[in-house]
């Protein structure tokens, strides 16, 4: 069996939607590649993130990652100075163009600063609620109910675990971990699968002198699981702006190896038909290497 590999793009911003997503669907038609794009559907916040500046490890990783050329002095003050402008409502086309042009589409959130910053502390009338939000906002725009979600920043617990029973939902990926599964809470065995991401993400490990740029797809070849699906997250901000060039680069090298692009629908349904093969296991909350904060993980 060849390697596999899911492009999951996180979509977080206003200006990520709106340039990012065309470069990337340009760039996955130039190369006849298919991706999973999870959309934040609500307002644009994020320059709330401030609030997250005293997180262990935050400050040095956006010192690394050149926030400002990113993502713009006017996003970086989107919620601060303005509101926050409405990503789905302004962005309809397109993310429904991004979906008829054959890529999966999906639920990220709804206000991805607020669920990043936040929804460790809610209940789970408040976490159903924004999820519910995001949910009917993805039906509005796209005219379907979607079939995943991948939370903002990996932040999941047992309160979203519960709603995506409530919502049917067949498998998300808002996971880090090497190996799919069944999550439980307390005893109980969840159905719907966790897909995560195994691959580490652009920005956990730019501008460290351990991992020069012109040596990442090095890296990244030593990271990929062989005989095994690979799940790498990319950002719309990043890979599809500011790093598009390098993310040329890095899907050229993986087409000459030979590598499978597949969705997080497909990986779904190639490990359902085994059921009985996936494992059940504890969700828990851990760091990653290059990344401030705690985030979602299997045990």
């Amino acid at each position: 069996m060849k390697k596999q590999i899911v492009l999951k793009v996180d979509v977080d911003t206003d200006r990520g939607t709106r340039i990012g997503v065309r470069n990337l669907l340009n760039l996955f038609e130039k190369h006849d590649i298919k991706a999973t794009f999870l959309f934040s559907l609500g307002p644009d916040n994020t320059g709330r993130a401030l609030k997250r500046v005293f997180q262990k490890g935050f400050f040095k990783k956006v010192s690394r990652t050149s926030v400002l050329k990113v993502y713009g002095i006017k996003t970086l003050l989107n919620g601060v100075l303005w509101p926050g402008p409405h990503i789905a409502k302004r962005n309809k086309d397109i993310m429904r163009q991004t979906h008829f042009d054959g890529h999966e589409v999906g639920v990220h959130t709804y206000d991805h600063i607020k669920w990043q910053n936040q929804m460790h502390g809610w209940d789970f009338e408040t976490v159903r609620n924004e999820m519910l939000k995001a949910y009917q906002m993805f039906v509005t725009t796209f005219g379907f109910h979607p079939e995943t979600f991948g939370a903002a920043g990996w932040q999941v617990n047992k309160h979203v675990l519960q709603v995506y029973e409530e919502l049917h939902l067949r498998y998300a990926s808002d996971t880090r971990g090497h190996i799919p599964f069944f999550p439980c809470v307390g005893p109980k065995k969840l159905q719907t699968l966790q897909i995560p991401t195994n691959l580490p993400t652009l920005d956990e490990l730019l501008g460290r002198p351990e991992y020069p740029i012109d040596r990442l797809i090095h890296h990244y070849d030593e990271c990929m699981m062989d005989n095994n699906l690979n799940v790498f997250t990319l950002h719309a901000e990043l890979e599809g702006m500011a790093y598009l060039d390098w993310f040329e680069t890095f899907l050229i090298h993986l087409k000459s190896t030979g590598v499978d692009f597949i969705t997080l629908k497909e990986s779904a349904d190639q490990l359902l038909n085994s059921p009985d093969q996936i494992p059940t296991l504890e969700l828990i909350q851990t760091t990653i290497d290059g990344r401030g904060g705690e985030v979602a993980a299997h045990c």
